[in-house]
């Protein structure tokens, strides 16, 4: 019988996707932390003011690009039918329940572990499906020796959305910090050129 793939789930906004995000899937998918990286489409909260926050197509559009030709890689909206708000044990269950070939590990950056114990059932996603953290400058994971976390030292690119916002809509070329076509994609749609 075929060994089970293990699958990451590294959710976001995306908004937009860029380089960053596909250089750390690229490298936990290639280096054998998992054996492939689903990059999970977070919804736009409806209680929440949406400020830049695109409308989910539009970022889903982006991911579409991003991951064309990508090895590896793959897009989830599986989010975008949940009811709101998604927990992010809700989309791991609904995952296992659709794809029970499959095991899953959500992918967290450190600045998130730290605030982790404050998840929904915290402890059930480490339990049932591990975590795997990768680490980003400043904040530290002190205790490494607990059931289901993996800690990751991948190469970082210190670059945000919120940066290639703000770049974008002071008439900066973000073409080098996104994934090919992206770019042209929100230069077309004319998106993140008016802030607020």
């Amino acid at each position: 019988m075929e060994e089970s793939k293990t699958i990451g789930i590294l959710g976001g906004s995306f908004n937009p996707v860029h380089a960053g995000h596909m250089m750390l899937a690229s490298y936990l998918s290639q280096w054998g932390y998992v054996d492939e990286v689903w990059l999970t489409l977070s919804p736009r909260n409806p209680l929440k003011e949406p400020g830049d926050l695109l409308p989910d197509m539009k970022r889903l559009s982006m991911l579409n690009i991003a991951v064309k030709g990508a090895t590896k890689i793959d897009i989830c909206d599986i989010e975008l039918t949940m009811p709101k708000p998604s927990y992010t044990i809700n989309t791991l269950e609904l995952l296992r329940e659709r794809y029970p070939d499959y095991k899953f590990k959500l992918i967290i950056g450190s600045d998130n572990w730290r605030i982790f114990d404050q998840w929904r059932d915290a402890q059930r996603i480490l339990d049932e499906f591990g975590v795997i953290v990768y680490l980003r400058p400043g904040y530290p994971v002190e205790q490494r020796h607990i059931v289901g976390l993996e800690v990751v030292d991948a190469p970082m690119m210190n670059v945000s959305s919120t940066f290639i916002r703000d770049a974008i809509a002071r008439g900066r070329n973000m073409n080098y910090f996104l994934p090919a076509g992206v770019y042209k994609y929100i230069i077309d749609n004319k998106l993140y050129q008016n802030r607020k």
